[in-house]
Order: structure tokens, then sequence, then C-alpha cells
């Protein structure tokens, strides 16, 4: 079976992923910080050490990225592109700043940004640009955001952290930054191609 480390997996399995996912041929690792949620393993998105180079054929981070501080990015992406094999790929989604700024002038910093689609929980601009605040405030400080992105700042750091093929696209609905970035580049698809093939139904 192919490898998916789920990193960030929180409370959610492989069926609270992105549809490219729910195949039966991946064998879900799940890894987070916070052990309440369960995970595989339990560590930092800035240390896979107990992770073996080269063993995974893709992972998935769903909004994990920017609960780092900014130096610690590199430190995450360089260990997402260690433990990728070689034709592995990498999958991200945060919150998209540019589109938050519109937002923000727009609405104002505690406007509405869009509704969730579980509970129809309203988030904030605010709560995109800080973290979440209502989970914030009932104790959990993981929720807290410390750095951000736009298009250009995430294929930045994708090409510092020496993935060669990369492309994003950002939902209208949650303002969501999506990126997915190859170890190695591919002649069967253009990495545009594949994206889309990865993240059908979302984008």
């Amino acid at each position: 079976m192919k490898k998916l480390l789920h990193v960030g997996c929180n409370v959610l399995d492989k069926t609270g992923t992105i549809s490219y996912f729910f195949d039966d041929s991946w064998d879900e690792i799940r890894y987070d910080i916070d052990a309440s949620v369960s995970p595989t393993i339990i560590g930092s998105l800035t240390d896979l050490g107990m992770i073996e180079s080269g063993s995974i054929d893709a992972i998935y981070s769903a909004h994990n990225i920017e609960h780092l501080f900014e130096f610690e990015v590199e430190l995450a992406l360089s260990e997402f592109y260690r433990v990728l094999k070689s034709d592995g790929f990498l999958v991200l989604a945060c919150p998209d700043l540019e589109s938050v700024c519109k937002i923000v002038l727009e609405k104002g910093l505690y406007g509405q940004a869009y509704d969730t689609q579980q509970g129809g929980i309203t988030i904030t601009p605010h709560d995109m640009i800080y973290g979440w605040g209502r989970v914030i405030r009932s104790g959990n400080p993981f929720f807290a955001h410390k750095c951000g992105f736009d298009t250009q700042t995430m294929h930045q750091k994708l090409s510092d952290a020496r993935f060669i093929d990369f492309a994003s696209f950002v939902t209208k609905t949650d303002f969501t930054l999506w990126a997915v970035a190859r170890k190695g580049a591919s002649d069967e698809s253009s990495i545009e191609a594949f994206t889309r093939a990865v993240l059908i139904g979302v984008i």
C-alpha cells in the first residue's frame, strides 16, 4: 500500500481528508503534536525524526503550516521533502492572506468571512489571521496562528525547500490556499493537471 502521512490529523480519519486519499490503496499514518487526538505518531511538524527518509508516498497537511513561526516553516518543509519518496508529493492547505486582506478592507477584522460547512459557525478574518478564536479561548493553544501565506510566498517557500514542481489554487468559498508540490519532475502530467486531479471536488 502507498503510505500517506497525514500531518496535523486532528480528530479526523482518512475520510476527513481530500477524496483523492479515500482509496483503500492508501495506508494512513496519523501524525499530530496533540496526543488527545490519538495520532499514530506524536510529534512536531519541524521534526519528523521518527520517520525514515524516502519512505512516504504523499503528505497531506491541512491548516497546520500557519501554526508555525515563520522561521520554522523552512524546517518543516525540509522535513517533508526528506521523508518523501523521489516521486512523492505534498498537499498543503492554509488561509490565503491576500483574500483575507480584501475581506478586512470590505467587512472589517471581525466581519463574516464564511460559515463552516459543519455547524454553520461564522469564521472571521481575525480567525483566519490569528487562529480560531473560540477554540483558543476554550484552552487549546495549538490553534493559534504564527505566520501566514499568499500564493507568491508559498511558492517561494516550496522552491527554497527544493520541491521541483508546484501549483496552487484558492477556493472561493472559504478562501483556502491549496498547494500541491512534487519532489521530482514527472513526464506523466503537468503539475497543474496533477493538482486538479488530486484536488478534485475541492477546486
